[in-house]
C-alpha cells in the first residue's frame, strides 16, 4: 500500500531558487510515485528517439514479466521538471504565456510525438510551482488541466485530478469544424473527414450541430429513436437513442455487408431536427436548455469512451450552436479559402477572440485551435503569393495585440526559416456532386481520398 504523501513538507523542501536537478529529485519523482508509479515504473532521462533528446523521467506500470526500469519501451506518461531558477539565481517563471511555459509546452509535445514515446498517452510539465498535464491523441497533443499553480492547499486536489485522468483515459478525440465565416465548407470537410477516418479503421460519431440540417440532409438521414432536441431540453433523456448509422449503398442501392451479412456501418451520425430552429435565437435557447452552451459537452461524455473521434458540424455565427460546439471540443479544426479575404481574418478572430473565451469558461486548459488549411479551391502561385501577403498583416496586427499567429497560419515557420507552407484540399466535382449521391466524397473518387488521408495524416495521425 502506497503511504500517504506530507506534500507540505515536499513543497517546504524545495528551496526558492532551486534549479532542475533539485526539483527533479524533491518534487517530481514523489509526483510520479503519487500518481501510482513505483520506482521500478520509471526510468529517468529516457531518450526520446529524436537526436539526443531525452525526457526527464518516462514511465509504466510494470508487467508481470518485465520492469519498466530494466525495460524501458513503450512508455506511457513522460513528466519534464523545470528549475525555479537557473544557475545564476535569476528566476524561471512558469506561468501561462510566459516564454519559459511556451517552450516547455512545446518540449513536452516534441518528446510526447517523438519515434520512442509513440505510445506515450500523458506528459507533464511542471517545477513544483506550476504543473499542467497534456494528454496525446495521435498527432494532437491537447491541454488535460489548465497550468495550475501549486499550493499546500490544493496540491492533494490535483494530483488526484491528475491521476484520475491518467488511470481513465478518454478514447475519443473531439473535433468541431467551424469558422466564422460561411462557405469554406464545413460540413464537406466533416463528412469526409469522417469517411476517411473510418477507412482508417477508426470510430467514428458525427454531431450536426446547426439547425439547418445540410448535414443530416446530405446524408440521406432520418432522426433516430429520440431527438437531439430531445437531450438539450432533457436531462432525463438517453443520448445514446438519438445515433444512427450511416450505411454506404453501392451504385444499385444496396448497402455493404459484414462477414454476417449485415449491413455495414461506416460511422455514426446524431441528426439535427427541425425543432433546434428555435435555438436560433441565444436567449431562447438560454431559457430552454439547462447549462446553455455547456449542454452538449456534458451530452457527448458519454460517448468519449465509445469512439475514437466525435466531428461535430456546426453554422457560422458566434451564437448559441457554434458557441456550444466549440466548448464541448478538444480542437477546433479551421477550413478557410485562400482567395476569401473575410475567411481568413475570421480564422483570427476563431483563434484570438472566440477560443480564448470559451478556454476561459471552461477552465480546463481547452479547446485549442490546429493550424488553418485551405479548403477546395485552386490555387495559383500569385493567389497564394497575395494570401501569404494578406497572412502576413493579419500575423502582425496579433502580434501588436499580444497574440503569436504564426504557428496556427504557418505551422512549418521556425526562426531560422518562415517557410510559408499551408496544407490544402483542392477542390474536385466529385466533392460537390457527392451531396446528390447522399455519399461522402472520398467513398466515390480515390483522388479525393487521397487528399483527405493527407489531412489526417497533417493533423490527426502519426
Amino acid at each position: 500500500m502506497m503511504t500517504t504523501i506530507n506534500w507540505g513538507q515536499v513543497l517546504d523542501s524545495i528551496p526558492e531558487n532551486a534549479i532542475e536537478a533539485i526539483v527533479n529529485s524533491q518534487f517530481v519523482s514523489v509526483l510520479i510515485e503519487a500518481l501510482g508509479f513505483t520506482k521500478n515504473d520509471q526510468f529517468p532521462q529516457f531518450p526520446t528517439g529524436q537526436g539526443a533528446q531525452k525526457v526527464d523521467f518516462a514511465a509504466r506500470k510494470n508487467t508481470e514479466s518485465e520492469k519498466f526500469l530494466f525495460s524501458p519501451v513503450a512508455p506511457y506518461l513522460l513528466v519534464e521538471g523545470k528549475g525555479r531558477a537557473i544557475a545564476t539565481g535569476a528566476k524561471i517563471n512558469l506561468a501561462e504565456g510566459t516564454p519559459k511555459y511556451n517552450e516547455s509546452r512545446e518540449q513536452i509535445k516534441r518528446y510526447l510525438l517523438s519515434p520512442k514515446c509513440q505510445t506515450a498517452q500523458w506528459g507533464i510539465i511542471t517545477n513544483g510551482i506550476h504543473i499542467q498535464l497534456f494528454r496525446r491523441h495521435g498527432n494532437v497533443v491537447i491541454p488535460a488541466t489548465p497550468c495550475t499553480l501549486i499550493n499546500k492547499g490544493n496540491i492533494s486536489a490535483i494530483v488526484q485530478h491528475i491521476k484520475d485522468l491518467i488511470d481513465n483515459p478518454p478514447k475519443a478525440l473531439t473535433v468541431c469544424i467551424y469558422n466564422n465565416k460561411g462557405g469554406v465548407g464545413k460540413t464537406t470537410t466533416t463528412l469526409n473527414l469522417a469517411a476517411i477516418l473510418r477507412k482508417q479503421q477508426k470510430k467514428v460519431l458525427v454531431v450536426d450541430f446547426d439547425s439547418q440540417r445540410d448535414l443530416t440532409q446530405t446524408l440521406g438521414l432520418d432522426v433516430g429513436a429520440i431527438s437531439l432536441y430531445n437531450c438539450l431540453t432533457d436531462s432525463k433523456a438517453n443520448i445514446i437513442q438519438t445515433v444512427v448509422p450511416f450505411i454506404h449503398t453501392d451504385k444499385h442501392g444496396k448497402p455493404y455487408t459484414d462477414k454476417q451479412g449485415k449491413p455495414l456501418r461506416f460511422f455514426d451520425v446524431i441528426p439535427s431536427t427541425e425543432e433546434m430552429e428555435q435555438f436560433t435565437d441565444s436567449l431562447q435557447a438560454q431559457s430552454h436548455i439547462q447549462k446553455g452552451q455547456k449542454r452538449l459537452r456534458e451530452i457527448l461524455k458519454a460517448f468519449i469512451y465509445l469512439y475514437d473521434y466525435i466531428l461535430i458540424d456546426c453554422p457560422t455565427q458566434w451564437l448559441f450552436f457554434s458557441q456550444s460546439s466549440v466548448y464541448a471540443s478538444d480542437v477546433v479544426l479551421i477550413p478557410t479559402k485562400h482567395n476569401g479575404l473575410a475567411s481568413l481574418h475570421n480564422a483570427a478572430r476563431v483563434i484570438t477572440k472566440f477560443i480564448p473565451e470559451i478556454k476561459q469558461e471552461r477552465g480546463d486548459g481547452g479547446p485549442i485551435a490546429l493550424p488553418i488549411f485551405f479548403n477546395g479551391e485552386k490555387i495559383t502561385d500569385p493567389s497564394l503569393q497575395t494570401a501569404n501577403q494578406e497572412i502576413g498583416k493579419i500575423i502582425n496586427q496579433a502580434k501588436k495585440d499580444g497574440f503569436d499567429l504564426i504557428p496556427y497560419y504557418w505551422p512549418k515557420s521556425t526562426s531560422g526559416n518562415a517557410e510559408k507552407t499551408i496544407f490544402s484540399i483542392p477542390s474536385y466535382a466529385t466533392v460537390a456532386n457527392a451531396a446528390f449521391s447522399h455519399i461522402p466524397a472520398v467513398f466515390l473518387n480515390n483522388t479525393a481520398a487521397e487528399h483527405y488521408v493527407g489531412l489526417i495524416k497533417e493533423y490527426f495521425l502519426k
